[in-house]
């Protein structure tokens, strides 16, 4: 199973086993190591480099004005 099925099969879950199942899996990050720590930051800093679509991009002014509309 690779790791798109098994995402999918996780979504399956009721709400209770996704939580406990989430909580294992934090679990488990804590026992890495630095270099290890490392290593799963800069493959997540990489993926989100690549998912990245600057037409999509919305200015930090735009995001706080719909914001504030939202809560105002």
């Amino acid at each position: 199973m690779n790791l798109t099925e098994l995402e999918i099969e996780a979504l399956k879950l009721d709400p209770a086993d996704r939580a406990r199942l989430a909580e294992k899996l934090l679990e488990s990050l804590e026992t890495l190591s630095e270099q290890e720590n490392q290593e799963v930051w800069v493959d997540e800093a990489a993926r989100r480099d690549a998912d990245f679509d600057p037409s999509k991009a919305r200015s930090a002014e735009d995001v706080l004005r719909d914001v504030r509309s939202r809560f105002a």
